[in-house]
């Protein structure tokens, strides 16, 4: 098994180094997953509303196929499929998914990647910093023993390709309405037909010591809040096209800290309210769908709102000092 050769020669480099390195590349995991996913709400309600929804639209299709192909190729992780893979840290017991994508590599190189392609033309300087990044974290899934490398590598590729197929499709669309609308009906039916799949479809059920090996049921949970995030982006870019038509209020002294405000409130949410309220009431799939659904809808539509309400007196003094 080369790929398991692989992980070994890069576990004898953490033993050898006397696991130095395991909490920058640790880091590196964590910020891509926990912090990135934050970036689209603040370009969105701060920066470049165009570039926003199309870090949305990467982000959360992204999670949608990842979770899509994890549930069908039910890939075990590498320390089940060898006992002599021995991950850094807390990995066997943190880890949230089967193994194939490497859901880590596929939002550190969507989030890295539309930066890098939008900054591209104006700071090429960042765009180069970010794509080393994506390097850097996917060879950290290796390093730290969680993935093998053909789970990074498709992991980057679909990430990758949904860059370039997100931007082609928001160019085609964005003047059409009714283009819109198609595609937000296409992406609430794949949704809908992507639960009903991983729902029904049977899954290995390996006992060991009459335990079972890896449960599917927990194996979900990413998936499903992934399409609730993806059913958010839907629901509130269609409201906002429908009814908010929300604009950057540009140059209001107001808008940096709302920003940061808004994307902090989103992040508390997700890492801890979430967990202590919906998840408890509605059980693990459907408390994890509802929360990312209404995380996005804070972040596509009520936050919009609140930022117009307390920018508006910025506006006035605007327009009365032209």
């Amino acid at each position: 098994m080369p790929d398991i050769n692989y992980l070994l020669f890069l576990q004898n480099m953490r033993n050898a180094t006397g696991g130095a390195f395991d909490e920058f590349f640790n880091a590196l995991s964590k910020f891509a997953v926990d912090i990135m996913p934050f970036l689209p709400f603040v370009v969105l309600w701060a920066v470049d509303k165009r570039w926003g929804r199309r870090f949305m639209a990467t982000l959360w299709i992204g999670e949608f196929i990842n979770g899509l192909i994890k549930l069908t190729v039910c890939a075990y992780r590498p320390w089940i499929r060898s006992d002599k893979i021995e991950p850094a840290g807390d990995s066997k017991v943190a880890a949230t998914g089967y193994s194939f994508p490497s859901g880590h590599s596929m939002v550190a190189t969507g989030m890295y990647g539309t930066t890098a392609a939008w900054q591209w033309k104006k700071r090429r300087w960042l765009s180069i910093l970010f794509i080393v990044l994506i390097a850097l974290t996917c060879f950290s899934r290796n390093f730290l023993g969680v993935h093998t490398p053909q789970d990074v590598v498709v992991g980057f590729s679909e990430s990758l390709l949904l860059i370039f197929v997100v931007g082609y499709v928001q160019k085609r669309t964005e003047n059409s309405e009714r283009a819109a609308n198609v595609l937000s009906v296409i992406g609430i039916a794949a949704i809908i037909v992507g639960i009903i799949y991983v729902k029904m479809k049977p899954y290995p059920m390996d006992y060991v010591n009459g335990a079972l090996l890896v449960d599917p049921k927990v194996m979900m949970n990413d998936f499903i809040f992934g399409c609730g995030g993806l059913a958010g982006f839907i629901v509130g870019d269609l409201i906002d096209r429908k009814a908010v038509h929300y604009e950057i209020p540009v140059g209001s002294k107001n808008l940096p800290i709302l920003a940061c405000t808004g994307a902090a409130l989103a992040y508390a949410w997700r890492a801890y309210f979430l967990g202590a309220t919906l998840i408890p009431l509605f059980g693990p799939h459907w408390g994890r769908f509802t929360g990312a659904f209404l995380m996005v809808m804070f972040g596509m539509v009520f936050w919009p709102l609140c930022i117009r309400k307390f920018t508006k007196e910025d506006a006035s003094a605007q327009q009365m000092a032209r």
